[in-house]
Parts: C-alpha cells; sequence; structure tokens
C-alpha cells in the first residue's frame, strides 16, 4: 500500500499534472469572466438594438440597468482574482512540499579555465592555448 502511495505522490506532483490542473481551473474561471461580459453587457445591448425597451429587459429575474451590469461583471472578475490567488498559493505550497527531501544538486565540474597569459577560456584539457598560442602546464 506504501508503494501505491509513493507511485501516486510521485504521479500527481510532475509539473505537468499540476499544470494541466491548473490551466482547467483557470480556463472555468476565465470561462465565468467571457460569459459575465456576454449576458451583462451584449445581449441587453443586442435586445435594445433589435427594439426592446430597456425596462423590458431581463437578465434573470431582474431588470437589467446599468449599475446591475457592473456590479454583476466587477463580482466576476473578483470571482476571478481570488480563483487565481488561492491556486497560486496552492501551487506555491506543493512546490516547497516537494522540494523538502530532495539534496541539493552537486555544483558541475568546470569544463573550461582560463589562460595565465591571455585570460580567455580554453578547456581544461588544452595544453596550449587557442587564443595566444601560449604553452600551458
Amino acid at each position: 500500500m506504501k508503494k501505491f502511495f509513493e507511485e501516486f505522490k510521485k504521479f500527481a506532483l510532475r509539473g505537468n499534472v499540476i499544470d494541466l490542473a491548473v490551466g482547467v481551473i483557470i480556463g472555468g474561471a476565465f470561462t465565468a469572466i467571457v460569459n459575465g461580459v456576454s449576458n451583462d453587457f451584449i445581449k441587453p445591448l443586442l435586445a435594445w438594438i433589435m427594439g426592446a425597451k430597456p425596462e423590458e429587459i431581463l437578465i434573470g429575474e431582474a431588470q437589467w440597468s446599468w449599475g446591475l451590469a457592473a456590479s454583476d461583471f466587477v463580482s466576476t472578475i473578483i470571482n476571478f482574482v481570488i480563483t487565481a490567488l488561492v491556486l497560486f498559493l496552492i501551487i506555491k505550497f506543493f512546490n516547497k512540499v516537494s522540494g523538502i527531501g530532495k539534496k541539493p544538486a552537486a555544483p558541475a565540474a568546470p569544463t573550461t579555465k582560463k589562460c595565465p597569459y591571455c585570460l580567455s577560456e580554453i578547456p581544461i584539457e588544452a595544453t596550449k592555448c587557442a587564443h595566444c598560442t601560449s604553452e600551458l602546464k
């Protein structure tokens, strides 16, 4: 059973799975913004262009007004920002938790050195500088 949970943890904390989850959640929240623009502004505007009187245009069960439309849209924007903030905090927590047991990577061995004569970078195995042709020890 422990092996099963280890495999699940490894799967769930992979970068592409978390990226997909973030994309789906942000996509859903952004869909609400698009629907808000459509329902709160575009539909009533089209109804007015088609000849409906302002008092005949309804949003749900309430009569449409600029104040109602703007407040609904601002509410949708606030919901999106809160969703994005919570998601950011969750991902930040996952990144911190996933890095707890890992050892820091050892620095890589140098592959170049400086020529003592011309101070240009040369391969570490070089016996002669390619820039100034000096013999190296």
